[in-house]
């Protein structure tokens, strides 16, 4: 996982769960400037930042780095990660805004320009786009590469202070406040827990081929954000304080899940309450 929008964690590609008498290395180094790649058999890409702020303060800089640390790795993927495979963590961002009479975001919903984006999400939409290209390129090399369309998701290390609503939702639950929405307009997401996002990511890395196949990744459960800071509140026995909807735009961010559920047998584990209540059981005894 990256500890920046440049800087790539690597764990030994064979160890998802450690088990008796294996070992786990852990190696700090810089995606877009390293020269050598350890051996792997599995690679999972997420070098980019999911902070919102960054790319407001700094968009070119930021675009930057995602591309620099894509396109570095490509270089070296060539020499060190022939025989791997390899999934790259996009975002369901490369689509742009969701038509609001659309319930669920497919694969092959034909993409907004990103000149019609809002100026804030521009940055992030087209730098994912443009790495999606960089790992098609490998594949056309013949590499087995696969994608990632990521959408929203819950677990302990989701951050709790930042733009993430269900984060800010489990901390208002955990500092016993109300759980509280500032939104009055209709919002519409769907949450899939962090272990469910792991299995999800293994098997699209296991199902990569020089096809690229491309699969969403996250829940097709659609709620209300209104509903889900219901859900958090219930179970942390705290109040909600959800306001009135008004006559305004949807804003609805929900993939459809279908082909990796037909495709890969993939679905989700964990039920939206159950992925509250086991981040809020991880975060209360951390």
């Amino acid at each position: 996982m990256a500890r920046s929008a440049s800087h790539l964690r690597v764990t030994h590609p064979a160890l998802v769960t450690p088990r008796p008498g294996c070992t786990l290395e852990l190696l700090d180094a810089d995606i877009a400037r390293v020269d050598t790649l350890p051996e792997a058999r599995f690679v999972i890409h997420a070098a980019a930042s999911a902070d919102a702020s960054r790319y407001l303060a700094a968009p070119v800089a930021e675009r930057d780095n995602i591309l620099g640390a894509a396109s570095n790795y490509a270089r070296l993927a060539a020499r060190f990660h022939r025989t791997s495979r390899v999934v790259f963590c996009s975002s369901g961002a490369v689509y742009g805004q969701q038509p609001s009479t659309l319930a669920a975001l497919p694969e092959s919903f034909a993409a907004q320009p990103v000149e019609a984006m809002p100026a804030a999400k521009r940055p992030y939409a087209a730098a994912k786009r443009d790495t999606e290209a960089i790992f098609q390129t490998l594949g056309a090399a013949g590499l087995a590469v696969s994608i990632a369309r990521c959408f929203a998701f819950v677990g302990p290390h989701l951050p709790r202070d930042r733009h993430f609503a269900i984060g800010n939702f489990l901390e208002d639950a955990l500092q016993g406040r109300p759980v509280r929405v500032l939104a009055t307009h209709p919002v519409w997401r769907s949450y899939q827990h962090a272990d469910d996002l792991v299995r999800w990511l293994m098997t699209i890395c296991a199902a990569a081929s020089p096809a690229c196949p491309t699969f969403n990744v996250g829940s097709g459960d659609a709620y209300l954000v209104g509903d889900v800071a219901r859900r958090v509140a219930q179970a942390a026995g705290v109040e909600a304080e959800v306001p009135a909807l008004i006559d305004a735009p949807v804003d609805r961010y929900v993939p459809s899940v279908a082909r990796a559920r037909e495709q890969l047998g993939l679905r989700c584990e964990l039920s939206l309450d159950e992925a509250i209540a086991a981040t809020l059981l991880s975060l209360r005894v951390a």
